[in-house]
């Protein structure tokens, strides 16, 4: 499936093709998919597909399409601190996005069929928190996976406010599936479609990770780290009014002026004449001036842009702090 919206250059025109076409629709979701670039969930020789609207598939590694992914985030309807589960988790790009909207006080939970996705799954998690600037941007719900068969999952297991099947589910198996879900919570699921049946070898119980409570340093960190944030975004305020460094560009539309065709009919005969406009021609090189200075405006500059900063880094390494807790509240990320 999928194909619903054209391709992208990257990320970031992908997401933009997506909300033209109404398959992202809440700033939180759009948020999310803009923090994530979908090539990053990739294998290297495929990554020229990543901004394309299809699903791929290599062996066991699947990823659903953007736009089934979109519809299914906004149908999820998420907020901050639910719990959610993914049946089928894959490469864990969907629960990563997920995470960042659950945000620290959420649980996020995935169960996949097979170990060798699960641990792809979690090289593409670490990734993204060790590298990605977005990491910083948000406070993040990590995602924790366990193998099995999404069938057998025990019965005193905890429900979840959010649940999400990406394969096709039987009728016969709806009630299973909905006893997952608190009361007054959200499945998404297709229904009624033909399941692929994956031999999992000796059927056992698949037990999910345990809601755990926060450690005391833990909850120090997320609160320092908010904080933080705060006074960023007031120095920001203050520093640019409304926070808009460069408000956006409105370019004015050109009107073009045509010449007139005059037709002229003296007794029954046609005789054909231009009358120009005698400012026409002024007129033609002022349009073709304002289209140079339009073109050079917008023409890409030869050097590459500086990489955007990462303010909550540059302003937690230059706290009066211990190197160890200055490490501590950066997660010990690389960059």
């Amino acid at each position: 499936m999928g194909g619903a919206v054209s391709a992208g250059e990257d990320n970031d025109e992908l997401i933009d093709n997506l909300k033209e076409a109404q398959y992202i629709r809440t700033e939180l979701v759009e948020q999310a998919f803009r923090a994530i670039d979908r090539a990053d969930y990739y294998l290297e020789e495929f990554k020229d597909n990543a901004y394309k609207d299809l699903a791929w598939k290599h062996g066991n590694i699947h990823l659903s399409a953007p736009c089934i992914y979109s519809e299914v985030m906004e149908a999820l309807d998420l907020q901050p601190g639910l719990s959610f589960l993914n049946l089928g988790s894959g490469t864990g790009y969907l629960s990563s996005m997920v995470g960042l909207i659950l945000g620290p006080f959420g649980v996020n939970h995935g169960v996949e069929l097979h170990s060798d996705v699960i641990e792809y799954a979690k090289q593409k998690l670490d990734f993204f928190i060790k590298t990605s600037d977005s990491f910083d941007k948000f406070e993040f719900c990590e995602p924790s996976f366990v193998t099995g068969n999404c069938l057998e999952i025990s019965p005193d297991c905890t429900q979840y406010d959010r649940v999400y099947c990406g394969a096709g589910v039987q009728k016969e198996h709806e009630d299973y599936m909905k006893n997952l879900l608190k009361v007054g919570g959200i499945l998404v699921m297709p229904l009624e479609e033909k399941p692929n049946h994956a031999d999992s070898g000796k059927s056992r119980l698949v037990h999910l990770p345990p809601v755990a409570v926060r450690s005391l340093q833990d909850l120090a960190r997320i609160a320092i780290r908010g904080t933080i944030k705060k006074i960023i975004h007031q120095e920001t305020m203050s520093k640019n009014g409304n926070g808009l460094k460069n408000p956006p560009r409105f370019k004015r539309r050109r009107v073009r002026r045509r010449r007139m065709e005059t037709i002229v009919f003296l007794d029954k005969e046609v005789f054909a004449s231009r009358i120009s406009n005698p400012s026409d021609d002024n007129n033609n090189s002022e349009d073709v001036e304002e289209e140079r200075r339009e073109e050079e405006e917008t023409k890409p500059s030869e050097l590459k842009p500086d990489p955007p900063v990462n303010f909550l880094r540059e302003k937690v390494l230059s706290l009066p702090l211990p190197d160890p807790l200055k490490y501590y509240l950066l997660y010990y990320r690389e960059k």
